[in-house]
C-alpha cells in the first residue's frame, strides 16, 4: 500500500513516507514493540525508525520480516531508519552489518549518524561518562558512511542532531551530501534557520520528538499541554498531537512519532486530514520557544568537544 500523497522524495532519489513510526522502546519489552508494529503496519504506517541505542533493533528487524513473510507488506514498501552510535564512528561499515544481522535485513533505507560525537569503541550506553569521548573526525566518520552507500547495505545516509555549520562544514568535504537530517522539531521548536539551511541543500529534515517527548523521561507535555494548540485543536475538533503533527507535515517535515497505544497511533495517522488556517500558523509561530532535547549528557568542559551547550548546537539554542 502506497500512497504517494505522504511521501517526499530525497536527494538521493528516493522516495521516504512522511509519517515515521518511533520505536525507541526502553521501558518496552520486544514482544511489545513487535505488537506495536504489526499494529501500526496494520494502520498504514510503512516508515520506522530505530537506532543501536534504543534497542529496539531486533525487534523492528522480526517484527517487520514476519510482515513480509506472511505478506502483509513487500519489503521495497517499508522504509527502515537506524542510527550510527558514537563508538561506533571508528568503523560505521562493521556497526551497519551488525544492525543489519540484529535486523535479520540485507539492507536498511536510511542510515543517520545518530550524534556529531565520537565516543570510545565500548561505550554502549546513552548517557557517556567523561572518560569516554574521543575527538571526532567527522571526515573520516563520513567516508565510512559513504562506503556503507557503496556496499549496499543502505540505500541513503544522513544525519541527526546536527546544527546548520556542522551540515556546512559536513558538505565542504562530503563527496555524498546527506538525505536527512533528524532533529527535535516541534511548535515549540520550530527550527527556522536550520530548515533553511537545510533547504538550500535539498536535505530534507525530519522532525523528532514532534510532540515534544510526553511519555520519555527527558520529554515534556509542554507542546501538547499548550493553551494555543489547544485553543487551535479545539477549533478544529481535533487533538493537540494532531495540529502539532499536522504543523511539522506543512513545514515540509516528515514526523517521527512515537507511540505504541492503539487508539494514538490511529489519532496520529488521522492528522493527514487535518486543515490548519494562516492564523493557527501565526499563532504558533508567536509561541516561545523550547528545546526540550538539549543534549547536556555531550557536554562536559575537560574531554567533550563540546564545553559548553552553545558549542554543541552552534549557538541555535
Amino acid at each position: 500500500m502506497k500512497n504517494n500523497i505522504h511521501e517526499v522524495r530525497l536527494n538521493c532519489g528516493i522516495t521516504m513516507p512522511v509519517m515515521g513510526f518511533g520505536t525507541y522502546s526502553y521501558e518496552n519489552d520486544r514482544e511489545t514493540t513487535e505488537k506495536a508494529i504489526h499494529m501500526a503496519l496494520k494502520m498504514g504506517y510503512r516508515h520506522f525508525d530505530t537506532a543501536r541505542i534504543y534497542g529496539s533493533e531486533p525487534a523492528v528487524g522480526n517484527a517487520l520480516t514476519e510482515a513480509i513473510l506472511d505478506r502483509t507488506v513487500e519489503r521495497e514498501d517499508i522504509f527502515v531508519t537506524s542510527k550510527l552510535w558514537g563508538s561506533d564512528h571508528h568503523n560505521p561499515v562493521s556497526a551497519l552489518q551488525k544492525t543489519l544481522q540484529k535486523m535479520g535485513m540485507e539492507y536498511v533505507d536510511m542510515y543517520l549518524v545518530h550524534w556529531p560525537v565520537k565516543l570510545k569503541p565500548w561505550v554502549s550506553y546513552a548517557i557517556p561518562k567523561e572518560e569516554d569521548f574521543e575527538e571526532l573526525d567527522m571526515e573520516s566518520t563520513w567516508a565510512g558512511m559513504e562506503k556503507c552507500l557503496d556496499m549496499g547495505l543502505c540505500r541513503c545516509i544522513g544525519v541527526s542532531n546536527f546544527s546548520s555549520k556542522k551540515i556546512q562544514g559536513l558538505l565542504d568535504f562530503a563527496s555524498v551530501p546527506p538525505a536527512v537530517n533528524q532533529v527535535e522539531m516541534h511548535p515549540m521548536w520550530r527550527q527556522s534557520k536550520l530548515r533553511e539551511t537545510c533547504a538550500d541543500d535539498k536535505i530534507h529534515v525530519s522532525a523528532y520528538s514532534p510532540l515534544g517527548g510526553p511519555g520519555n523521561a527527558w520529554g515534556s507535555t509542554a507542546v501538547v499541554d499548550n493553551p494555543i494548540i489547544r485553543s487551535i485543536a479545539l477549533k478544529h475538533k481535533a487533538t493537540t498531537a494532531q495540529v502539532a503533527l499536522k504543523w511539522g507535515l506543512s513545514k515540509g517535515s516528515s514526523v517521527i512519532v512515537k507511540s505504541f497505544n492503539q487508539h494514538r497511533m490511529k489519532d496520529n495517522m488521522e492528522s493527514f486530514d487535518l486543515k490548519l488556517e494562516d492564523q493557527d500558523f501565526l499563532e504558533i509561530d508567536k509561541l516561545e520557544e523550547w528545546k526540550i532535547m538539549r543534549g547536556e549528557f555531550l557536554v562536559n568542559e575537560t574531554t567533550s568537544p563540546y564545553r559548553t551547550i552553545q558549542d554543541l548546537w552552534d549557538g541555535e539554542i
